[in-house]
């Protein structure tokens, strides 16, 4: 079985459940997971866990994302893109500088409403199915963090910008709270994810390009070991002798390790075998002077 993590670089018309059944195929194995939805329209980075890498589809998915997105204005939908039914259409009589003071109100944190279009659940129910059946239920705002919003061009009724946000932010609501803002609506006209769980869109290839890659046999090239997520975070290597602490997912000392390193209470780091194999995530307890395990990938 392959561990490792792929970045795909999603096309439209696929759903991330389809690239992950694609990618089953590729590789041959059924242990595939994704690290975050896009919508089917919506193109660009998907990194998709191999084998014991799935243990870590929770920890990408956590992380900042990058966006590129076209807002047309003017218009609302019940989808808040232009893949569903037209609920308004108004004048879009905004200047270009009124627009960039409304998107740069948005940025740091604001209370998002999850749109009904969505696989958040409410009572077991998916919002998604639910408005498919033409139901609409009460959503409780969520606090989401607008990092960065650069307008990259306004030529109304169109803006292309760049979002940098934090984990559950929906930019087709984004879109639609920036047009309610200006007074004419919005909805969402192309997204493109330039960024997620530290992997860019250069880093990205289509499921056409890594076909190919299999038919020439070169697939294994594609994949990142499962410590490049990590590859921030300080290295430990355990002691020989110690060495069957690491595999059992034991507390771990200072003393324990080769480098005999203490890090500050909480901070990531990341676990070696004497072979240099990558064996877990820690994090250092300073109570108690060990290191405790956070995540362990002890698969070979």
């Amino acid at each position: 079985m392959v561990n490792g993590i792929v970045i795909v670089d999603k096309e439209p018309g696929f759903t991330s459940h389809d690239v992950v059944a694609k990618m089953r195929g590729i590789f041959g194995q059924r242990k595939i997971g994704h690290t975050g939805t896009l919508d089917p329209e919506a193109t660009g980075v998907l990194p998709v866990c191999l084998g014991s890498a799935t243990k870590v589809c929770d920890m990408l998915a956590d992380r900042d994302k990058e966006y590129v997105a076209e807002l047309l204005l003017g218009v609302e939908t019940d989808t808040q893109d232009l893949t569903g039914k037209v609920a308004a259409q108004r004048k879009v009589e905004v200047s270009e500088r009124q627009v960039r003071d409304v998107c740069g109100s948005f940025v740091g944190a604001y209370e998002q409403v999850p749109p009904m279009y969505s696989a958040l659940k409410v009572n077991g129910k998916k919002l998604c199915d639910l408005a498919r059946q033409g139901k609409e239920v009460e959503r409780k705002a969520r606090t989401v963090t607008i990092c960065q919003l650069e307008i990259l061009s306004c030529e109304l009724p169109v803006v292309r910008m760049r979002v940098a946000c934090s984990k559950g932010t929906y930019i087709r609501t984004l879109c639609a709270d920036i047009g309610a803002a200006l007074g004419c609506g919005g909805a969402m006209k192309s997204l493109r994810r330039t960024r997620a769980g530290g992997f860019s869109l250069a880093e990205a290839l289509p499921l056409s390009r890594i076909q190919e890659k299999k038919d020439s046999g070169g697939l294994l090239e594609l994949v990142r070991p499962v410590d490049s997520v990590f590859a921030d975070c300080p290295v430990l290597h355990v002691s020989g002798e110690r060495r069957g602490l690491l595999e059992n997912g034991n507390p771990i000392r200072p003393g324990d390790t080769v480098e005999r390193q203490q890090y500050d209470a909480g901070l990531w780091v990341r676990f070696y075998r004497p072979d240099d194999s990558f064996a877990g995530i820690y994090a250092y307890d300073g109570q108690a002077e060990v290191y405790r395990p956070v995540k362990l990938f002890l698969d070979r």
